[in-house]
């Protein structure tokens, strides 16, 4: 087992003791249920580690309307030319046979709490002793002047993944050299915190890697500051000087409105006519199902229990991933993996009487700004003050070494590999 295939599953050391032996009175009853809505990192994590390590003692039931599932993660590496669409496109085929899991291709559109059942949308309900609710995000199409669903083709968003991320890449490659494109950056909270702007530096790359090296991609970003702003901003101007220029609300002065039939972005500063690429990413909030069986607060996202990863309004269920209101927790693939791990245990260990520890989280999160220069950032979390909360952070330096970046860039390769095969093997 290499170093990111041990540090990927530190999570689940922590909870290793909860692997169950049930006793043979309760395994003569009939098994208790979970049903998990979602096969992202956090619902089909939460699926394989209950249905694995209750050896078989509790029923599960995963809830996908997909087939396969691309990854968001990574999903900026095909974006640069690093990875193919194939290599970031999943099955759920050994997941559910490998460990016994009933995979239902439907997808879950009313939670009843009262009767302790899922609606499907063909009309199935399935039954529940615990729920898993991993619904990821939806995008507020009303927060961005001007933009809409109807013009996510026009603007795409490519922040769910699929057929939206193919889009990014094919109007990307349409880009001539000298045009200009345009990023509307989200507002906190969102998916991915350095994602935007590892967008960026795939766009870059990509352009000057075609010979388009006199195009210029604008940020404009409602955000006074991001995510690995040092170390992306030292990235571009050795790398893509002159071709990225990121604009905060103090130096754009608000974004008034966008027109997708033209290519026009307008802000307090500027108006940006005639782009050749604009790239709304919009505000976020839970999906749907967790916003619908008012699991969500007045955020748009969910409280929970940051020792459990119960949902605050109903101990029968749990919340992970980017739907959830994770503390100091970032919203991103690892970090709903490391909280399914916990959720895991606590309902073994309320449905079977397995072993539970004190809840603990990890997160790392990589950023490739060019060939073999990736920077991290990450951290470890428990439970304190009633949420999540960092016991210890880390974050790439400026001027490291190129050998320490190409490093890191091989951890986020074998984490890439690492976590698929957890979530899905």
């Amino acid at each position: 087992m290499d170093f990111n295939r041990r540090q990927l599953l530190t999570g689940a050391a922590a909870v290793a003791g909860a692997t169950m032996l049930g006793s043979p009175s309760v395994l003569a009853q009939a098994k208790p249920r979970v049903v998990v809505i979602g096969g992202g990192a956090g619902g089909a994590t939460a699926a394989k580690y209950i249905a694995k390590d209750s050896a078989g003692a509790i029923a599960v039931t995963l809830v996908e309307p997909n087939a396969s599932y691309q990854t968001c993660f990574h999903s900026n590496l095909y974006l640069g030319g690093f990875r193919d669409f194939a290599s970031i496109t999943h099955e759920y085929t050994a997941l559910a046979k490998n460990n016994g899991i009933d995979l239902v291709r439907d997808r879950a559109t009313m939670i009843d709490r009262d009767k302790k059942e899922v609606v499907l949308a063909g009309g199935r309900r399935l039954p529940y002793d615990r729920l898993v609710v991993s619904p990821g995000i939806d995008l507020k199409y009303d927060s961005v002047p001007g933009w809409s669903q109807a013009a996510e083709e026009a603007m795409p968003h490519a922040w769910k993944p699929g057929a939206q991320t193919l889009l990014l890449r094919k109007r990307l490659d349409a880009v001539p050299n000298g045009g200009v494109i345009v990023m509307i950056a989200p507002p906190n909270p969102y998916r991915c915190p350095p994602g935007p702007y590892e967008r960026i530096s795939m766009m870059a790359h990509s352009l000057k890697a075609a010979g388009k090296d006199r195009c210029k991609i604008f940020v404009i970003d409602p955000k006074e500051s991001f995510s690995k702003q040092g170390l992306f901003q030292e990235g571009w101007e050795k790398y893509y000087k002159g071709m990225v220029e990121w604009l905060g609300p103090k130096v754009h002065d608000g974004l008034k409105s966008v027109d997708p039939a033209s290519g026009t972005v307008v802000t307090g500063f500027e108006t940006y006519k005639n782009a050749a690429l604009v790239n709304v990413i919009p505000a976020q909030m839970a999906g749907a199902i967790a916003r619908d069986s008012s699991l969500a607060n007045a955020s748009g996202f969910c409280a929970i229990d940051p020792a459990s990863m119960k949902s605050a309004v109903d101990a029968n269920i749990y919340v992970l991933g980017d739907a959830c209101i994770a503390g100091d927790m970032p919203k991103s693939a690892f970090s709903a993996n490391s909280q399914a791990k916990v959720a895991a245990m606590m309902i073994r260990g309320e449905l079977v009487a397995a072993r539970t520890f004190p809840a603990r989280y990890t997160n790392t999160c990589w950023s490739l700004i060019e060939t073999d220069d990736c920077v991290k950032v990450g951290g470890a979390y428990e439970a304190k003050d009633g949420k999540i909360a960092a016991s210890s952070t880390f974050v790439s330096k400026t001027g490291e070494t190129a050998e320490m970046r190409k490093q890191q860039q091989a951890e986020n390769m074998g984490w890439y590999a690492g976590i698929t095969a957890d979530m899905l093997g």
